[in-house]
């Protein structure tokens, strides 16, 4: 079963694609009271029409999503006009570290969507107290997804066709990296100019804040759902997909005690194995950079530090 928590347009989303997928049966959980009863009825009335047979509930009680399989925390606040996802951590943080809690001893793989990912996920791990492995965070999975989408739109080829990998923080900060993306097998940097390429870099890095800036009442929810929707069926299914999660570090690259993105085996266990790649030295010293702003804003967040 996939747990939802929170159940605004991405947790609602997140339940609606991986019904369509057929990974699993989905409960949602709000806060709000019926909000989750309500969406799950209406997604299930559009089944005969949509053809999944797999369960879309909802429920009230968190205690319910307990036993999930893979649980998806969406909840908390979203971006707005002229904000940067760091503006969410004091607000999230405390949603987060309440939810940690009520997590405490749960068996199944959880996955950070709720926004400042990296932060997020980084104090997750340090409340829950659950082995880093099964707590990853949405990050350069998203990111990743964006670029696919934006050089498959250059090169006018199928996005079935093009890997790219994102790595480090969630922000403006995030770190594309040209030698792990291809197109069928060809490097990008063979296909596209390099001043072009790092164009394209740049629009990943501002897609999110494009698409609040864009539609003014709403952040992005369709792509972060479809991508949270795609890491459960990872784990569900046990595909051992690799995808790009912020994930604890723990000394890789020197860095310790801090999430951020890079890629990982995905499988049912949550983060089988890390997979590292080979960075320049300017490139480790930017990782290195972007984990001392995420230390930076976790600490700086007022009230109780995890």
């Amino acid at each position: 079963m996939i747990g939802v928590i929170g159940s605004g347009n991405v947790g609602a989303n997140t339940a609606f694609f991986a019904a369509e997928k057929g990974t699993d049966h989905v409960l949602l959980y709000d806060i709000r009271q019926g909000l989750s009863t309500g969406k799950a009825l209406d997604m299930m009335e559009a089944a005969p029409i949509r053809g999944y047979r797999t369960k879309i509930s909802g429920t009230d009680s968190l205690q319910d999503v307990k036993g999930a399989d893979v649980i998806l925390l969406t909840a908390g606040a979203v971006r707005k006009p002229g904000m940067q996802r760091e503006d969410l951590f004091a607000e999230n943080r405390e949603i987060i570290l309440g939810l940690a809690r009520e997590l405490e001893g749960v068996q199944g793989v959880v996955v950070i969507v709720s926004e400042p990912v990296d932060p997020l996920t980084t104090v997750f791990i340090r409340e829950s107290g659950l082995p880093a492995e099964r707590v990853m965070g949405l990050g350069g999975f998203l990111d990743s997804t964006r670029l696919r989408y934006l050089i498959a739109r250059e090169l006018a080829v199928s996005m079935e066709n093009v890997t790219a990998t994102v790595i480090g923080r969630h922000s403006d900060a995030m770190m594309p990296l040209s030698g792990y993306c291809c197109v069928s097998g060809v490097p990008v940097d063979r296909l596209i100019p390099a001043e072009r390429l790092e164009a394209l870099f740049d629009e990943t890095r501002k897609a999110g804040g494009l698409i609040v800036d864009m539609a003014r009442r709403a952040s992005a929810y369709y792509g972060p759902s479809a991508v949270a929707a795609d890491l459960a069926e990872a784990m569900i299914q046990d595909t051992h997909r690799i995808a790009s999660v912020s994930l604890y570090f723990g000394g890789r690259y020197g860095i310790r005690d801090v999430a951020m993105s890079l890629p990982a085996v995905i499988g049912r266990r949550g983060i089988e194995k890390v997979l590292e790649p080979r960075l320049s030295a300017d490139q480790e010293e930017h990782l290195v950079r972007s984990a001392a702003e995420v230390r930076q804003i976790v600490a700086a967040a007022p009230g109780r530090k995890a």
